[in-house]
This record gives structure tokens, sequence and C-alpha cells, in this order.
């Protein structure tokens, strides 16, 4: 019996490091998330690959702040107001994370050359080193896309309410607490919060519009501006405005309704015609060589 815990005792302890390590490191990535909260509702997450590579960023920072990145840096951070994660990291901490994934993905590279695995190497660099851009763009054409789903229905009731007699401050308030907290939600309650904290309500909607970067909502603030500045009826205007952007909208869902066909030609021709092909034609060449050979 002896005999035999002292020999389950170091399997035992190994297995108890194993998951005491486990937990330590869970603990870790746990301590490194970076998210925005805002409102109470709106959290900014980010990915698992960009939260791996914040512990290191240290080490390279200072060449994402050298004087030759400063281009690199004014539209990462113009990309990053306009994606929502203005807040949760700037644009230096962001290209010093597109600076180690580039190392990373080059000593990939480096251990798949020794062991003669070339190709899988150059695979892991280019999706390292492409990524960053790539999820930023995606998530930028997500939010502008919420927003310009969110917009007609937004000045719709704006228009209800300014004809009904409220200013456009309160109908803004009272829209914003009773619609869920989406893209556009979220930048209206800023903008809201700014002109209560005293800024001017045109700079504020100027700043919206700079912020989000969305044409169509910049030609919507811009002509709110406009018309405030020259006494015109705001609620006429939204009303304009809310019939122009439905027009486009269903202009736009036409407009991919006729790219369908084109787009599904290349499945079609790739996986469905060699399919069809095959089912039509295997049985009768085989058909023909039973009888040749009979």
């Amino acid at each position: 019996m002896n005999v035999f815990m002292w020999s389950i005792t170091p399997a035992v302890c190994a297995g108890i490091s194993a998951c005491l390590f486990l937990l330590i490191a869970l603990k870790m990535f746990q301590q490194i998330t970076i998210e925005k909260e805002m409102s109470n509702e709106v959290r900014r997450s980010l990915p698992v690959l960009f939260k791996l590579a914040l512990p290191f960023i240290g080490n390279v920072r200072f060449i994402a702040r050298n004087s030759s990145f400063k281009a690199a840096r004014e539209h990462t951070e113009r990309q990053l107001l306009m994606a929502g994660y203005a807040d949760t990291v700037n644009a230096v901490d962001f290209i010093s994370m597109r600076i180690m994934l580039g190392i990373l993905g080059a000593i990939i590279l480096v251990i798949c050359l020794v062991q003669e695995r070339m190709i899988i190497g150059l695979i892991m660099q280019v999706i390292l080193v492409i990524y960053p851009p790539v999820w930023l763009r995606k998530v930028i054409q997500s939010r502008h896309a919420e927003i310009l789903s969110a917009l007609p229905n937004v000045l719709d009731l704006l228009t209800l309410s300014v004809q009904a007699g409220k200013d456009f401050l309160a109908s803004l308030r009272d829209i914003i607490k009773r619609r869920k907290m989406d893209a556009l939600n979220e930048e209206l309650s800023r903008t809201f919060h700014e002109i209560k904290l005293g800024k001017k309500r045109s700079q504020a909607l100027r700043d919206l519009a700079t912020r989000v970067g969305q044409p169509d909502l910049s030609t919507v603030l811009n002509s709110i501006i406009q018309a405030e500045e020259l006494g015109v009826s705001i609620g006429e205007l939204l009303t304009i405005q809310g019939d122009m952007l439905r027009d486009k909208r269903f202009a736009r869902a036409e407009k991919l309704a006729g790219e369908a066909p084109v787009k599904i030609v290349l499945p079609l021709a790739l996986f469905i015609f060699p399919a069809v092909v095959i089912i039509l034609v295997v049985p009768i060449i085989l058909q023909a060589f039973k009888t040749l050979i009979f």
C-alpha cells in the first residue's frame, strides 16, 4: 500500500500543479481584459488576439510613437473613433499591437522554416499582419450599417415630437430614453450629454458628424445645423430628410437584389453545376462502357 501511495504521489502533485497553473493563467487573462462601459449598457471588448498582445506592447510602444508613424497614428485614431473604440484603446497602443503581432508572425515563420513548413508559416504571418486593419474596417462597416438602419426611424420620432410642440433637445432626450442602446443611440447620448455640459448645439452636432463619419448621418446633421442658423422649421426638414433616407434605403435594397443573380453565378459554376453534370453524365458514361465491353 505504501509503495502504491508513493508511486501515485508524483502524478497527483503534477496534476494539481497543472490545474493551479491553468487557473493562474486564466486569472491573468481576465485581468488584462479591456472594455468600455457606457450608460451601463454598451460594452466594447477587444478580440482575444489583441488582449494576448497587450501585456507586451510596452516593448514596442516607442516605435509607434516615432515621427515616421505620425500619419499612421492620425489615420488609426480616426478609424478607432469611427468604430467607437477611441475610449477603449488609443492609436499608439493599436499600432503597437500590430507591431507585436507582426513580430509574432515572424517568429512563427522562422520556426516553420526550421521545420520545413514554409507555407504554414507564411499563412500565419499574413493572417497576423492583416487581421488588425481588416477587423477595424469590419467594425466600422458594421457600425455604419447599424446607424443607417436606425436613422430613418429616429428621424420620424424626432419629427413627430418636434411637430407636437416639444423642443429639439427634449425630443432627443425622450427618444434616447425609450430606444434600446445601439450604435446610433450611443452617439446621440454622447452628443446630448455634451450639450448638457455646455457645448454649443451646432458644435456638438458637428462633432457627432466628424466622430461617426457616416455620409447620410453627416448630411442630416449639417441640414439641421443650417436650419437652426437660418431659422427654418426643423420639423419640415426632418420630414424631408427621413423620406430621402428611406428612399435611399429602398434603392440600396433594390441594388443588392439586382446584384444577387450576378454574385450567385460563381458558386453555381464551381459547386452546383459540376455536381449536376456528374449526376446526369456519369450514369450515361457507365452504361456506355458496359454496353461496349459486354
